[in-house]
């Protein structure tokens, strides 16, 4: 079987359904879960297209320096 990553258009088709039949979407939830990998998926891919690997990118880790 293909390994199938999250997308973000597939994260929001789970969002809106879970949404339209009355069902829970806050933090926590399966859609929340799904928005959140689908957000890190594109996230990586964009990196991975930059060729960034992210770990060995001697980046800040999201702070940003000074003072």
């Amino acid at each position: 079987m293909p390994d199938q990553k999250m997308t973000q258009s597939a994260a929001s088709r789970i969002q809106s359904s879970q949404a339209t039949g009355g069902k829970d979407t806050g933090a926590g939830s399966f859609s929340a879960r799904a928005q959140s990998a689908g957000a890190n998926n594109a996230s990586q891919a964009a990196a991975a297209a930059a060729g960034n690997t992210g770990a060995a990118s001697g980046g800040q880790g999201g702070k940003s320096g000074g003072t």
